[in-house]
């Protein structure tokens, strides 16, 4: 079955929260608005996150800011490896809401791997999910008018929200021009546009999707996963 992109990591990993918890690690917590690590530090340790929801975006040197994905409950953030990137100096992960994790060093988390099959697999289902959000990010919504863009983002949040996120509550107008990499003035147009089709409703920060099929309908082709065929 073919898989849609998603902005929102969650429950990847749930079903080894108890093998979390049992191996060596750290308990920690964030604040809203606190660094998972400070920046230009290197990616040197790995969080399960257990609740809460955390933002992962690249800082340019210009200063602009892209927003590249949302990691919440029952998923780890950053993903294993044993090489490092002078592009992970750039990255920064801050807490959008309070957050609870388990905290693991490299070599905790590869003792792990070395041991857990299943971790490994989760493992490699994670990184394969990440690298299909950035072909689609970079491929096909670089080739999409703002106004596709925006509604195949609120789709992606929607089909992917388990109810706990709700970043469709939370994130702001800016926060979804970051994601997008367009501007402020667009999405506001758009969400406008969307308010005007009956499609959406919003209230302070909050959108509520009123029509899915509308939106879906505008929604750009290799967003939506194919229809299901029955033979």
């Amino acid at each position: 079955m073919s898989r849609t992109p998603k902005y929102i990591f969650a429950g990847d990993f749930r079903d080894l929260e108890s093998y979390f918890a049992a191996c060596p690690h750290k308990d920690v917590s964030f604040r809203k608005g606190d660094y998972l690590w400070e920046p230009g530090e290197p990616f040197d340790r790995i969080h399960y996150i257990r609740s809460g929801v955390v933002q992962n975006y690249l800082v340019h040197e210009t200063g602009h800011r892209k927003i590249i994905s949302f990691h919440a409950g029952g998923t780890i953030f950053p993903g294993f490896h044993y090489l490092h990137y002078q592009i992970e100096e750039s990255l920064l992960s801050t807490a959008m809401t309070h957050v609870q994790a388990y905290e693991y060093t490299q070599d905790q988390f590869a003792a792990m791997f070395a041991e857990n099959f299943t971790l490994v697999r989760h493992g490699i289902d994670w990184f394969s999910s990440y690298t299909n959000l950035l072909i689609y990010d970079s491929g096909h919504q670089e080739y999409n008018s703002s106004f596709v863009r925006l509604c195949n983002l609120l789709y992606l949040l929607k089909l992917s929200d388990t109810g706990r996120q709700n970043l469709l509550h939370e994130l702001t107008q800016e926060e979804l021009a970051d994601t997008l990499g367009v501007s402020l003035m667009n999405v506001s147009r758009g969400l406008t546009e969307l308010r005007h089709r009956g499609i959406i409703e919003t209230k302070r920060k909050a959108i509520t999707i009123l029509d899915a099929d509308g939106l879906m309908a505008l929604c750009s082709g290799e967003t939506l996963a194919p229809p299901t065929t029955t033979v």
